[in-house]
């Protein structure tokens, strides 16, 4: 029986034909080969918002290549991925091969690795398409057509064109917005701590943290206090009134699902959702391993469960057994509860063999790959190990009345934690019982003490901490908004429209961001309510299960959102019109200038346009007033008109641009202050097409020197190259280096400012 197989990507239409006979045909769709239109709506609302799907612009020649080779089978298995958008896209290739074969003959293989005992084990039992995912799909496809179609006109008419309004990314920007607002309202208040290095009869010295006043926990708000509890100190005996000793047990945590394996990499790795999402795509389609040929090296990674299959958890248990030794194995497999909206379709995010360690592939696979899969692969070994046994000791010790507290813990037993520690969440709130593992000498109660000296300190509270990705991924999955497999693509449009930008690795809501933010609370408080968006995803999996029609759950959303449309339409504050007069004159022509909203916020205008195209930018006093920017002047000179260059602000920052505009259009980068070491141009800053910074030769085309990191002006020590430059370690902070990689030059983290953290090659 000759068989057509089906997926959507070329690398694993690669994989899973080194595992099938020569009675199998792979074929890729390379995605989606049917969608909504681009130009129009697409869903009819007075038709129980029947969609119009069409196919996509280009995708002609592998639709009817699909066709052909239909034609050529005896049978169809769609093997497409094992998720609501694989069903969909598995339910349009069957509607285009259902032309050229039996619709009987097309059927639905499913599998959660590519390795050949799944593959095999997917083709010897294929199903049916599950039409309740399809409807799942085809409802948030349509709510979010429905949401983006009709509220993006509105943006465009009242502030500007290229706005977009989404579903589950506007309540991602309200989260960044209202971050914002609470670090702006937030007043530091002063505390200080009192820590007491003490010294028993034996060593070492040990440090004890002022607690507590008799019973009374104790909050020292100012020095006067401070003053008055050293007085009150003075003189008096340390002595060791309770310690406790207690063996504590630190459990191991699951294997990843797809959200956590994006914050764990944002964390140790650095890496973006998005970029997360890529490599771990490409390690789940098969990376060539030599004489072994292409293998998938972890399990799908879009799932929200937990779950381990037996023989995965039975081979883990063989290699800690044989690698680590019988005391690192638990009795029984652990078994970890997932998240109560999870779908138990697929298991936990792991590597298709534990038996393939990260080191003995480490030469197939790029740099990036290597490090996803070292994390993934201690991940789930660690999950199917013994705890850790902490002994950890607590001592009380009391002088005048204060109670000063002292802990220190020993790891006794490594257990999991010889292989994987998670990292620490961001909040400052969070604490890790086991950090900064001190060691405390022997202490018997009622024994006295040895004051060594008591350190007062100064702090103030910090504000909540702006979101990074994996932070902001962290409260998305917390909060129910959107689903994990999501998370990428709506940090990336956020960016993308200009919604939000990352200072320092941290998310910042432009002024356009937070415009655009406060209009949509205004007028279509559903669907920025966090609550209301939780409740849609839990809709959407009652679809999925079989439970609500999709039909329902549109129309239940769409009955309310019509009405705040008409009103938004009608009642919208229409920036774009608005232009607020100021007393400033126009340089060039002395009409008054007005404040407009252009794509990168508001700026100075000449009343006097088209007439007149002069602008500039303007800051606010304190009191709300508005003064023009004064303009920054430069010692450069215009490349092609010889006037000078001054410095403007653009959607991306500052840059350079020709004083003598409209005149002259020329614009070009900052000037870094450094040479290019090839020709001599100077260095300037840049923008990639995807937006990201990077630094070349001012003499582009014809000089092709680029490096991503900021140079610095000063020749490496070690090698004598020319400059050095700003790099950031996740681990360590920013610090500076040598540009050439083979010089290897590297000196300390500075404690201010950092470069970027892309390790990719300079375009």
């Amino acid at each position: 029986m000759k068989s057509l197989v089906i997926v959507e990507s070329p690398a694993k239409a690669k994989t899973i034909g080194k595992y099938l006979g020569k009675d199998y045909t792979v074929k890729a769709s390379v995605g989606h080969i049917m969608d909504l239109p681009k130009s129009k709506l697409g869903v009819d609302i007075e038709k129980d918002f029947e969609p119009s799907y069409i196919q996509i612009k280009g995708k002609a020649k592998v639709v009817n290549e699909l066709k052909s080779a239909a034609k050529k089978a005896d049978r169809v298995l769609i093997a497409t991925d094992p998720d609501r958008e694989g069903e969909a896209i598995a339910a349009h290739v069957a509607e285009v091969v259902s032309k050229s074969v039996d619709p009987d003959a097309v059927f639905r293989v499913l599998f959660n690795e590519i390795t050949k005992k799944a593959i095999l084990q997917a083709v010897e039992h294929p199903g049916k398409i599950d039409v309740h995912k399809v409807d799942a799909q085809q409802a948030r496809r349509i709510l979010d057509r429905l949401v983006g179609y009709q509220i993006s006109p509105i943006l465009w008419k009242k502030v500007r064109r290229g706005l977009s309004a989404g579903r589950v990314q506007s309540v991602a920007v309200r989260l960044i917005c209202e971050r914002e607002d609470e670090i702006r309202a937030f007043k530091p208040e002063e505390f200080w701590s009192l820590t007491a290095l003490l010294e028993g009869a034996v060593p070492p010295q040990f440090e004890a943290k002022l607690l507590r006043k008799d019973e009374e926990k104790l909050r020292v708000k100012n020095n006067d206090e401070v003053k008055a509890i050293l007085a009150a100190l003075e003189n008096k005996p340390y002595v060791v009134t309770r310690v406790e000793k207690k063996e504590r047990r630190r459990n191991p945590v699951p294997p990843f699902t797809t959200s956590k394996l994006q914050q764990e990499a944002g964390r140790k790795l650095g890496y973006t959702a998005k970029r997360t999402m890529g490599i771990a795509q490409s390690l789940y389609e098969g990376v060539d391993l030599g004489k072994e040929g292409a293998v998938g090296l972890i399990t799908y990674m879009r799932t929200d469960a937990t779950r381990v299959g037996k023989e995965a958890q039975d081979e883990a248990r063989e290699l800690i057994a044989s690698k680590y030794g019988k005391d690192y194995l638990p009795a029984d497999p652990p078994v970890y509860k997932s998240g109560k909206s999870a779908q138990e379709a697929h298991e936990a995010i792991r590597p298709t063999s534990a038996m393939r360690e990260p080191d003995a592939v480490k030469e197939y696979l790029e740099a990036d790959q290597y490090k996803l899969y070292k994390l993934i692969w201690n991940r789930f070994v660690a999950s199917q190990m013994n705890p850790a046994v902490i002994d950890q000791t607590s001592a009380d010790i009391t002088a005048g009345g204060y109670v000063f507290r002292a802990t220190g813990s020993v790891v006794k037993f490594p257990g999991f934690m010889a292989v994987y520690i998670e990292e620490k969440p961001e909040e400052p709130q969070a604490q890790d019982e086991e950090s900064g593992e001190a060691v405390l000498p022997p202490l018997n109660e009622g024994e006295t003490l040895k004051l060594v000296k008591l350190d007062p300190k100064q702090h103030f509270t910090q504000p909540p901490p702006r979101y990074s990705e994996a932070l902001l991924v962290k409260t998305l999955e917390e909060k129910g908004i959107g689903r994990p497999s999501t998370y990428a693509a709506i940090i990336s449009t956020i960016q993308d429209r200009d919604y939000a930008a990352k200072v320092e690795n941290k998310f910042r809501p432009t002024e356009l961001g937070e415009l655009i933010n406060k209009l949509l609370i205004q007028h279509f408080a559903n669907i920025l309510d966090v609550t209301f968006t939780a409740q849609m995803e839990e809709d959407l999996d009652k679809i999925e299960e079989g439970s609500m029609q999709w039909v329902t759950a549109v129309r239940d959303f769409y009955t309310p959102f019509a009405k705040d449309l008409a009103a938004a339409l009608a009642d919208m504050k229409d920036f774009k019109a608005e232009q607020v007069p100021t007393d400033i004159a126009c340089e060039k022509c002395g009409k008054p200038m007005v404040v407009k909203w252009g794509r990168n916020g508001q700026f100075l205008a000449c009343s006097g346009y088209p007439e007149c195209k002069s602008t500039r930018p303007f800051i606010r006093t304190e009191n709300g007033e508005v003064q023009a920017a004064p303009e920054e002047t430069t010692d450069e000179l215009c490349p092609k008109c010889g006037s000078g260059m001054v410095v403007k602000r653009g959607r991306f920052g500052k840059f350079l641009a020709c004083s003598k505009y409209p005149e002259c259009s020329h614009t070009q980068g900052m000037s870094t202050g450094v040479l290019c070491p090839e020709d001599g141009g100077k260095i300037v800053e840049r923008r990639s097409r995807f937006g990201k910074m990077f630094y070349s030769c001012a003499n582009y085309p014809d000089c092709k020197f680029a490096v991503w990191y900021k140079p610095v002006p000063r020749p490496c020590p070690q090698c004598g190259a020319p400059f050095l430059t700003e790099k950031f370690s996740k681990k360590t902070g920013p610090y500076i280096a040598c540009y050439k990689k083979e010089c290897g030059y590297k000196e300390e983290p500075k404690p201010e400012g950092q470069g970027g953290n892309d390790t990719s090659p300079a375009p």
